[in-house]
């Protein structure tokens, strides 16, 4: 018997009729012997619904209320699978965030997990129900309902998973597992079974949108082994402990045979880069760009800074979440007396490609082979980021498709050549 935690994506519950697919999914866990708790996400598209409610109510909405308001979806798609369980003869109860009860800060909409109480959800299991528990939700110390952020609900997947010390966590998806790049733009692309927390935190932070970025890294500090699979697969698809998908491991699970040099490539267009002109050479001036950013929560990737034709000053270049450009170049023309730059410059056509593998650690050679390939294309670098298992290049978004394909054939990663 194993204790295992089943995710299940917007798109897995988007309707009664999947839900009730879902339903039988986790029954063939139950009747395996197996303890089960599932987490939800809301239905495809509620969220986005709920989130729109609460814009045209008021543009400066109280983020309290907002929790309310969006944690709603997965208190419906919980309850409905619940029942779906029920009408085929499994035990099962919903348990909202407050009733297990899941503490989390009181950052709202963007709230940390602190703890989770399980003494109920054991019992619950101890019991033989499945307990279906509402994903990206929990409660502040002050009871007031919280929310995690977009993709929530795979963090609050592996926190349960780690609270109750579970076997593993098996993250349910519309694709089958983690690839060594985007089967979309390139068919040749491999499934892998297996890839490090470190890699996956890599690829998940570099555009990769398999799994939260956030939930990767719990996963890998609380040694919660995760499992991307699908489901949209038929009632005679392998059971899960089969290993049909990717495991998410530590590095130790994975044989020197197994492991590559590259792992795999992420891409990602929602950047957007941002130019100072003329800013003063002087000690400080570069915190003083920087630190207004950090006060506003707006991360800064890619870093370069270039002496000006004038004499005295440089340009500084950087990298920002499109989503956060608006309130990007409002902070900057706010502290621009401070600053002393010259002219403001933005650009959003451009896309992140990074190259992940924790093969980098023992080769060299793996950014000579990216700029390499890039420049045989005539692909130009506008700016690059390093970490010790990653390279990132920015360059123009017409160009990204052609990136990500030249690159997976120049690191060995088509179909004949990629380990999975």
């Amino acid at each position: 018997m194993a204790r295992i935690v089943m995710k299940f994506g917007g798109t897995s519950m988007a309707g009664i009729e999947r839900i009730r697919t879902v339903a039988q999914r986790v029954k063939r866990e139950w009747a395996a012997g197996n303890e089960v708790a599932v987490v939800v996400s809301a239905m495809a598209g509620d969220t986005d619904r709920l989130v729109g409610f609460c814009r045209e109510a008021s543009p400066l909405y109280d983020a309290r209320e907002y929790d309310v308001v969006v944690s709603s979806g997965e208190q419906v798609t919980s309850g409905l699978l619940a029942i779906a369980l029920q009408a085929i003869g499994v035990p099962a109860r919903s348990w909202l965030g407050w009733q297990l009860p899941i503490h989390t800060s009181d950052a709202f909409a963007s709230a940390r997990i602190g703890s989770i109480d399980t003494a109920a959800l054991a019992e619950s299991l101890a019991r033989r129900e499945v307990a279906v528990i509402p994903g990206f939700q929990g409660v502040a110390d002050d009871g007031r309902v919280t929310t995690l952020g977009r993709g929530g609900s795979d963090t609050s997947a592996v926190a349960v998973a780690a609270a109750m010390g579970a076997d593993r966590c098996d993250i349910y998806t519309d694709v089958d597992g983690v690839y060594t790049t985007d089967p979309r733009i390139v068919p040749r692309a491999r499934k892998l079974s297996k890839v490090t927390y470190e890699e996956m935190l890599e690829l998940a932070s570099v555009g990769a949108k398999v799994l939260q970025t956030r939930s990767v890294g719990l996963a890998m500090k609380e040694g919660v082994r995760v499992q991307v699979l699908s489901s949209f697969t038929g009632d005679d698809a392998p059971m899960a402990d089969q290993l049909p998908g990717t495991m998410i491991v530590g590095e130790e699970e994975i044989d020197d045979v197994e492991r590559q040099l590259i792992t795999g490539i992420a891409h990602d267009k929602n950047e957007a880069k941002i130019t100072l002109t003329s800013v003063p050479d002087k000690p400080g001036a570069v915190a003083s760009i920087f630190a207004p950013l950090a006060d506003a929560s707006i991360n800064v990737d890619m870093i370069i800074q270039n002496i000006a034709h004038g004499k005295g000053s440089t340009d500084v270049t950087f990298t920002v979440p499109s989503a956060d450009l608006a309130r990007s170049m409002e902070t900057l023309n706010q502290a621009r007396a401070a600053i002393g730059f010259g002219e403001l410059i933005h650009d959003t056509r451009v896309a992140k490609i990074s190259v992940v593998g924790v093969g980098m650690r023992s080769h060299a050679g793996v950014a000579s082979t990216m700029f390499t390939t890039l420049g045989a294309r005539g692909i130009n670098v506008q700016a690059i980021s390093t970490s010790e298992i990653k390279v990132s290049v920015l360059i123009h978004e017409d160009e990204t498709e052609l990136a990500v394909r030249v690159l997976h054939s120049a690191y060995g990663l088509d179909a004949e050549d990629a380990a999975g």
